[in-house]
């Protein structure tokens, strides 16, 4: 048996049920040995959208996931989502076939690219050690949560593996719950029983339903609201206490309570300047808590009065324990009132700005919340439009949820929800992209109509790249490299095998309705033609870090 097969089939047995990729020369026979050993594989059309559905699909499933890439070219068309999945920690194995000739068209140095993009390496060297070799780069991809590099030289792919040689296969386990020190959550429990107006917020770490109900649990007792960054939203959903996502998103009576709050609980949650709008949403009397697993994580990116080394999980727990007697603090029935009619950004008035040829992107979305089946996955685009899905769309959880933003590129909305579709084939996938996003991936519009994804693609459309628009535009620069003239989206989905509406006015809306209600037969574009006379609420926070 060689060395690709070995390997493949190892990989396999080992745990890896889902692949992504495309495939050439130097990926062949690997990734059909990982077919024939039982795994799934799914081609993309472009590298790119093959490695954000991989991270998309390892997030949400949570399972061992695997990117097989052709040297050289196909590991560079990979990088931008390969970047993000470094960046994100989501434990993921990249198989790059690799040429090593000196003279060979498709050599780089791909150990330095994975390096200078945030993910770590290792390289298939003998086919005596290959299968141990690989299976220890999927083991370390989930037991550090890394998007992990492997090397496959071709020529080294190629060797018989010697018989009798395999390595010893299990599945890989995920890091070790790590034990908080007691004088810690004896600390944090001071902190909170002393506290009138605790917020916790809930990031990446916490994105667990087992953390979920003991923070829930601890923030009962203590009369903590309940916050998530954007990566976590959905982790409260319908808890009467949950102020939804903290951050750019952040509704106006979420905001108000989050500044007023006087002890501040960040519960694997970074607290970046996304998450604290550059640290203006946190009080300037607030103590700052921060937990993490990581004990560099603590105040890696602002300074924090209590930094606890901990699972999640296991800190809420010890810390209940350690709590004194049950109480209010920031919970009062006034409160709960006023979190039920007016937390959701959509019970904020607004004036319509809809015309005759452009919709509101305020009264899209509050449409499309309602028309849209409420068992939902959804994947958002980055760009001037984002804020409206995320605001509006309400989720069922924090598998309802995946954004693949911790790059800020634009063009992974379509593959993240291609991902996230196939993690979670019992829900409807909804992608929301801006128009420079749609049509920068629209070659994975392929990918969902051959899937058969029952899949609903909104597209906000306003002919240009709206967040250099509204930047740049106030102060009179020229806009012509970043505005284009109308396209019809709609008839490049059709095109691809779509079912597609054009909408202007909300009485357009109606196509979307008999779709939602009729067989779905084929998965929907929406090409929404939205007003575009000034920025979203939270573009002029976000460009503060530029």
């Amino acid at each position: 048996m060689k060395v690709a097969e070995a390997v493949g089939r190892a990989l396999v047995s080992a745990g890896i049920g889902q692949v992504f990729g495309v495939v050439g020369s130097g990926n062949f026979h690997l990734t059909n040995a990982m077919v024939a050993a039982g795994a799934r594989f799914v081609a993309a059309r472009h590298e790119g959208g093959a490695a954000t559905m991989a991270d998309a699909y390892a997030r949400v499933s949570g399972a061992p996931t695997a990117l097989s890439v052709h040297q050289g070219p196909g590991l560079t068309n990979a990088l931008t989502g390969i970047t993000e999945a470094a960046k994100s920690r989501t434990p993921l194995l990249v198989l790059a076939a690799e040429a090593t000739g000196p003279h060979s068209n498709f050599r780089v140095d791909q150990a330095a690219l994975a390096h200078a993009v945030g993910a770590v390496t290792a390289r298939v060297t003998t086919a005596h050690d290959a299968v141990e070799q690989a299976l220890a780069a999927l083991h370390r991809a989930h037991r550090e949560r890394r998007t992990v590099l492997l090397n496959l030289p071709l020529d080294v792919q190629a060797l018989e593996v010697p018989e009798g040689v395999r390595g010893a296969v299990r599945t890989p386990s995920g890091p070790v719950a790590v034990e908080p020190p007691a004088g810690q959550v004896g600390e944090l429990a001071r902190a909170l029983d002393a506290s009138r107006r605790p917020v916790f917020l809930a990031g990446r770490g916490a994105r667990t339903p087992a953390a979920r109900d003991a923070l829930a649990e601890l923030a009962d007792h203590c009369g903590a609201l309940l916050a998530t960054s954007a990566v976590a939203r959905g982790l409260f959903q319908g808890d009467d206490w949950s102020l939804d996502v903290c951050g750019g998103f952040t509704s106006p009576l979420a905001a108000e309570l989050i500044t007023g709050a006087d002890l501040v609980v960040g519960w694997g949650c970074a607290l970046n300047m996304w998450t604290t709008r550059h640290g203006h949403l946190i009080g300037p009397g607030a103590t700052v808590a921060q937990i993490d697993d990581d004990p560099t994580a603590l105040g890696a990116h602002r300074a924090v009065d209590l930094g606890v080394t901990g699972d999640v999980e296991l800190t809420a727990r010890r810390v209940l324990a350690a709590c004194g007697p049950r109480r209010a603090g920031y919970r009062s029935p006034q409160l709960a009132a006023d979190l039920a009619a007016r937390v959701r950004w959509r019970d904020v008035p607004y004036d319509d700005e809809s015309t005759g040829d452009r919709i509101d992107p305020r009264t899209l979305s509050a449409a499309l919340d309602d028309l849209l089946p409420a068992e939902r996955v959804i994947g958002v685009d980055s760009g001037n439009f984002m804020g409206y899905p995320t605001a509006y769309f309400s989720v069922p959880d924090q598998d309802g949820f995946c954004f693949t933003q911790a790059y800020q590129s634009i063009g992974l909305g379509l593959a993240t929800a291609i991902g996230a579709a196939l993690a979670r084939p019992d829900r409807v996938p909804v992608a929301v992209l801006g128009d420079g996003g749609a049509l920068m991936s629209a070659v994975e519009l392929d990918t969902v109509r051959r899937l058969g994804l029952p899949m609903v693609v909104v597209v906000y459309n306003d002919d240009g790249y709206g967040a250099e628009v509204h930047h740049f535009g106030p102060d009179g620069f020229p806009l012509d490299t970043v505005t284009f003239p109308d396209t019809d989206i709609a008839a490049v989905a059709r095109g691809y095998g779509f079912d597609a509406v054009t909408v202007r006015t909300s009485g357009d809306l109606d196509a979307v309705a008999a779709w939602v209600a009729g067989a779905r037969s084929a998965p929907l574009l929406i090409d929404a033609k939205v007003t575009r006379e000034h920025g979203a609420w939270w573009l002029e926070e976000a460009f503060r870090g530029h």
